[in-house]
């Protein structure tokens, strides 16, 4: 007979965003620190990196970690009616990519979960380049548009330390705690 494991906290549109992504942004920081590390030990330059692409189509290294920043940012201010703060996708460092997880993260972690459960059926409209915008409501927002694209820009950022020689892991993707 298997013992029964205690029952999940409910799920909520807080819990499935911003505890999400705090943990998947604690985890990019000891991406970029190994990413640092790696570059040490190889004795080269680690802004090289920041310019990787995995095809010639494909954003570089640093345009992976400031689209997964709006990514959550725009997230949590749609679902909450809050303003997002505004970067300027200027980061040329490991140094400044570093910052703009500590400003995603202030931002993030100052959205009271009240703010944002209750927006399941919230409408969200989301403005495309030269297009109309699309027009969601909140849970299908959360789950169908803002984690998949959050993931493609962490996995690919993880993809392009990964193709470079950063020694990095599964559990180093999914976390260790």
């Amino acid at each position: 007979m298997s013992a029964e494991l205690p029952l999940a906290a409910t799920i909520s549109m807080y819990s499935t965003s911003v505890p999400v992504f705090v943990r998947m942004f604690g985890n990019l920081d000891r991406w970029l620190d190994a990413a640092t590390a790696h570059a040490a030990a190889k004795s080269f330059d680690p802004q090289v990196l920041l310019s990787m692409r995995l095809a010639p189509d494909m954003l570089p290294f640093t345009k992976q970690i400031q689209i997964a920043s709006d990514t959550a940012k725009h997230c949590v201010a749609r679902l909450s009616g809050i303003a997002a703060p505004k970067f300027e996708d200027n980061e040329t460092t490991i140094a400044e990519l570093k910052q703009r997880i500590v400003k995603t993260l202030d931002f993030l972690q100052s959205v009271p979960a009240d703010r944002i459960n209750g927006s399941d059926a919230k409408v969200i409209e989301v403005p495309m380049r030269g297009a109309s915008p699309l027009t969601f409501v909140g849970e299908t927002y959360l789950k169908h548009w803002v984690l998949p694209n959050f993931y493609f820009h962490l996995t690919t950022a993880y993809a392009l330390l990964r193709h470079n020689g950063v020694p990095l892991g599964k559990i180093d993707f999914l976390g260790r705690d």
